[in-house]
């Protein structure tokens, strides 16, 4: 691949996309003002923070619902990896549909189920019908991420416009993710456990009023057979590739996992072929010879990996080390929101001004920073000193996540926007499992081999098990030492993490290229928009 094939840029007209003037294609994408435009934004944005807070409020509430459901440990975890395998398994289908029938109806469609299920949740009396719910909330939310991401094209025709908007997006969906523990928290203190699951409802019928009223319809023009074949084979290797790794995350030595892990690349391996040579593919893999799509879906892969790392140990390193419970191990994460903000906000001025190749370092130089910092926090170095790097670490994503979603978003044509925003959350998905599977054993890893003469089980299973058998016992020493042996697995993970990011900042500076800003995004002639 030379750099050419890599650069940033919008692609020249050809057979697949065609040029409209700006007139033309703010016409095309209907006579909505520019005011109902942003207010339909918004409404995807609640639709997405929904989204964030369902994934990280459950953490929080399953000690509790553990207790309530008298749920074993596999239970516990089903309760997790249910929602999990239905997003990965279905989100390819979803967008495929989404282009072919309506991205409208379908968001919309997924809204109420996410709603109806969303309550499930919260009035399950046992662990399977919670197991169930969980199911179809992933089965809603498969459809809702990448169908909210794909309207954005038609919605916003001008570059400089949707990469504001893809900004936007990218914001609403990741300040979900720290809030979840804030608000679960709070709730567990004041209300029962279903409650986390309630608090979606609301949010729910508040997105499903604006999306109704403001968000246009849009579809492909052209009508086009969903590839069944494909549907079948791209979801058993997502499920297979997703369920291996998440076994393997708890402990390498798998058999199953291993095999699981192979039966999905098996699958998605005949699926790639498949799309080669049938005459109607569920995804267009020409996109991949776009540099725009194949390195900013690379970059935001790399993005989830710190932003794993730190939602997988900060919980850990709060309560266990720091000794704060659910809600002060939420509210210490609020500095994350901050430099998120501040991050995006900074680099909604700056991207038009200079391009996407001095975000992307600027962005990837001060995650690995952050990351640096964490890695050298010690036993005694307290919330202040943790509060720098997660600051930094929000800011740096706050870089990062919309230059790099930007990018690949800029290579879609708006007639296959559906597949392609699936093809990239599905790739984002797998990258993020495949991630929390790495960081958690190099964390575990280092932590066990630094318990030394406490290396044995139940506290070698976690710190959380460590620093509870410490207090039972009143053993001062077997404390210090699991306290210890924690921070010294987070720091060889933020290592690991921090590598990462090195290499997000020498990829960044040797091939991305810089595009002019403000252009015009492609508007395919094929592209149907209704407006209503």
């Amino acid at each position: 691949m030379n750099t050419e094939d890599v650069q940033d840029r919008t692609p020249p007209a050809d057979a697949r996309r065609i040029r409209l003037p700006t007139g033309v294609a703010a016409a095309t994408a209907g006579s909505t003002s520019p005011r109902t435009r942003w207010l339909a934004l918004g409404a995807l944005a609640v639709a997405m923070l929904t989204i964030g807070l369902d994934t990280t409020v459950l953490v929080v509430a399953l000690p509790t619902i553990s207790v309530d459901l008298h749920a074993n440990t596999s239970a516990l975890q089903w309760f997790t990896t249910a929602y999990t395998l239905a997003l990965a398994a279905l989100m390819l289908p979803a967008g495929a549909l989404g282009d072919r029938y309506g991205r409208k109806k379908f968001l919309l469609a997924a809204l109420v189920l996410f709603g109806i299920a969303s309550a499930a949740c919260a009035f399950a009396t046992s662990s399977g019908e919670l197991i169930a719910a969980r199911a179809v909330l992933g089965v809603a939310a498969a459809v809702m991420m990448p169908l909210s991401m794909s309207v954005l094209p038609s919605m916003f025709p001008v570059r400089a416009e949707q990469q504001r908007a893809m900004t936007v997006w990218v914001t609403s969906t990741a300040i979900g993710l720290p809030l979840g523990p804030i608000v679960g928290g709070w709730l567990l203190q004041h209300f029962w456990w279903g409650s986390v699951f309630l608090i979606n409802v609301p949010l729910v019928v508040v997105g499903l009023i604006a999306v109704a009223t403001l968000v246009p319809e849009s579809s492909s023009g052209n009508v086009f057979r969903i590839d069944l074949p494909g549907v079948l084979l791209s979801a058993g290797g997502m499920l297979g590739l997703t369920y291996g790794f998440i076994r393997l995350g708890r402990g390498w030595g798998d058999g199953p996992g291993w095999a699981t892990v192979a039966a999905g690349v098996a699958l998605l391996v005949a699926f790639i072929a498949w799309q080669r040579r049938t005459a109607h593919p569920l995804i267009d893999l020409g996109l991949f010879k776009a540099g725009g799509f194949s390195w900013g879906t690379g970059y935001s892969i790399f993005i989830n990996f710190a932003m794993f790392g730190l939602f997988f140990t900060a919980p850990q390193y709060f309560q266990s080390v720091l000794g704060a419970d659910t809600l002060g191990s939420g509210l210490r994460l609020l500095p994350l929101i901050g430099g998120l903000l501040v991050g995006t906000r900074v680099v909604d001025k700056l991207l038009p001004r200079f391009g996407v190749r001095p975000m992307l370092i600027l962005g990837f130089a001060i995650l690995t920073a952050a990351l640096v910092i964490g890695a050298l926090t010690t036993v005694g170095s307290g919330y202040g000193y943790a509060a720098i790097w997660i600051t930094l670490l929000g800011a740096g994503m706050g870089f990062v996540m919309p230059t790099a979603m930007g990018m690949a978003m800029g290579e879609l044509t708006a007639e296959r926007a559906g597949t392609g925003s699936a093809l990239i959350q599905a790739l984002r998905q797998a990258g993020g499992t495949i991630g929390v599977a790495v960081l958690g054993t190099v964390l575990s890893t280092r932590y066990a081999a630094e318990l030394g003469v406490y290396n044995h089980s139940p506290i070698s299973d976690s710190v959380t098990a460590g620093v509870l058998v410490a207090h039972k016992t009143h053993d001062a020493a077997m404390l210090t030492q699991v306290h210890s042996a924690f921070v010294g697995g987070m720091a060889a993970m933020f290592w690991v993490c921090t590598g990462i990011c090195v290499l997000g900042i020498v990829l960044a500076a040797t091939f991305a290229r810089n595009r002019a800003p403000g252009s015009v995004a492609g508007v395919d002639a094929g592209e149907s928009v209704h407006v209503g």
